[in-house]
């Protein structure tokens, strides 16, 4: 006689490939990515913000409202693995991913609102990011379940998270408005950098844990997938809605279809052990969305280029 496995005690008893080490290499990363982008970021750009709020409102109801809900009805659609739900909803409330900016100078969408608003929304993060998570998380059952096994103190999650990004972009604004020159200098070399290293840690990760997507990627690929472009398609259509130029909308697409995955893999295992279904789906985003946003990106820049020619 066999044994039936069930699918849900199968991935969460998964163990991927990262530990202590790996979890301190991805914090120092996070906060350098966001000092890097603080770098370019002044005070003007804030109030440029602010002489315009409703864009503002805009790009944060996008990110931090409208994602969040869109991915709730998906859960419910969908009915996925509970932890492969909470994993979802935990991509949801991080805030746009910090790659987003270069997306959005690649696709001709308009990179200085990209800017200013990742700064603006790490900011928010800070405080919607563990309300988001906590919110949705409990109004969905099969993940409220989840939630009541764990001991997630909302205070440690809103200092990790401060720590990660908001410290690192008030230290690289403030370094941006009293030694403009350094931060120049700083910043040429500090972005790409930043950005390759956090590559090198997805693709040392991925071969890593190479067995282990290949046996299990099936669980979460599709669904990632579907997440994804939902963001892409309500950041872009709501902007539309609402009366953006087609210029903004193309960057509220990326600002809500690029989330900061980094942020949310390492909360999974700050705060949940790195649960199986739940470290799966965010892993497996982080890879995505960049492969995603590339070629979205790379298409709307050959589309814009035709349209100007």
């Amino acid at each position: 006689m066999f044994l039936k496995t069930n699918p849900q005690q199968v991935l969460d008893s998964l163990k991927i490939n990262f530990d202590t080490e790996s979890l301190w290499v991805l914090n120092i990363t996070l906060a350098i990515i966001m000092f890097g982008v603080a770098l370019g970021i002044t005070l003007e750009d804030f109030k440029r913000l602010f002489k315009s709020p409703k864009i503002v409102l805009i790009g944060i109801f996008s990110q931090f409202i409208l994602f969040p809900l869109l991915t709730f009805l998906l859960v419910n659609i969908i009915n996925p693995i509970p932890s492969i739900a909470l994993g979802m909803i935990m991509v949801a409330a991080c805030p746009g991913g910090n790659i987003s900016n270069f997306m959005t100078q690649l696709s001709g969408g308009n990179a200085a609102l990209s800017v200013s608003l990742t700064a603006f929304a790490t900011l928010v993060a800070v405080l919607m990011t563990p309300i988001n998570l906590a919110f949705w998380g409990n109004l969905y059952e099969p993940t409220a379940q989840i939630l009541r096994t764990v001991q997630l103190d909302p205070f440690e999650l809103v200092k990790l998270v401060s720590l990660i990004l908001g410290i690192p972009l008030i230290l690289g604004m403030i370094i941006r408005n009293r030694k403009p020159d350094l931060a120049f200098k700083f910043s040429k070399f500090l972005k790409p950098f930043s950005i390759i290293i956090f590559l090198v840690f997805i693709i040392i990760a991925f071969y890593d844990n190479f067995d282990i997507f290949k046996e299990y990627i099936h669980y979460v690929f599709l669904i990632v997938l579907l997440h994804n472009f939902s963001g892409y398609l309500g950041g872009f259509y709501f902007a539309k809605v609402m009366g953006l130029s087609y210029f903004d909308q193309k960057t509220l697409a990326l600002e809500t279809g690029i989330q900061n995955s980094g942020l949310g893999l390492l909360l999974v295992f700050a705060f949940f052990e790195g649960l199986g279904g739940m470290a799966l789906c965010v892993a497996f985003w982080g890879i995505w969305d960049i492969a995603s946003g590339l070629g979205l990106a790379f298409y709307w820049s050959k589309r814009t280029s035709k349209i100007t020619a």
